[in-house]
């Protein structure tokens, strides 16, 4: 068995709406509708063409993905650093540990590199295993917003530099609270 991580491109469109629409099935069926679960081939592109996309492969499948919206993006996170965005596993590799896998390379390799204080994300609030998996993975709650009817999505940042994140926090001292009104 072979795994590789790289670069998500134009060339793997297909495949990746594909890994994507077949994980966020089971998150469709519990009433919780990320965009990314029913996202045509278009958005997908546009998708990779606007983000940093990546993809744990074993044995030259797309097992896993991850993306990075950039804060000078057309679809910039809520704190001004990278955005996590459209985690997801193929159903036929869940429970392998991968997502956590990926999310530590793409910190080492992606975001290290980049300098970046630290990362957020977001998920639905009502989503019975994420948090969990996040917290696992060292994240902390710092806010809150209703951007959908039908859940409310909780941010989450994980500091990856403390160092560059005091200094992040004296430039931006109102953005390092919790806040419940994104």
């Amino acid at each position: 068995m072979t795994k590789t991580i790289r670069k998500i491109t134009a060339v793997d469109a297909l495949e990746y709406q594909k890994v994507v629409h077949q994980a966020y099935q089971a998150v469709t069926e519990l009433g919780i509708h990320f965009a990314a679960a029913s996202a045509d081939l278009n958005t997908v592109q546009n998708h990779i063409n606007s983000n940093l996309v990546y993809g744990l492969f074993i044995d030259n499948q797309l097992a896993c993905t991850l993306s990075l919206r950039l804060p000078w993006g057309n679809n910039p996170g809520p704190y001004g650093v990278p955005h996590i965005g459209w985690v997801a596993t193929h159903p036929d590799f869940k429970k392998q540990g991968l997502a956590a896998q990926l999310l530590k390379w793409v910190e080492q390799e992606v975001l290290a590199a980049l300098k970046v204080p630290f990362v957020t994300l977001g998920t639905a609030e009502n989503h019975p295993w994420l948090a969990n998996f996040y917290f696992h993975q060292g994240f902390e709650v710092v806010g809150r917003a209703d951007l959908t009817p039908d859940h409310t999505t909780i941010y989450y940042r994980k500091i990856l530099n403390p160092m560059l994140f005091e200094l992040w926090s004296t430039h931006h001292p109102n953005r390092i609270k919790f806040n419940s009104s994104l």
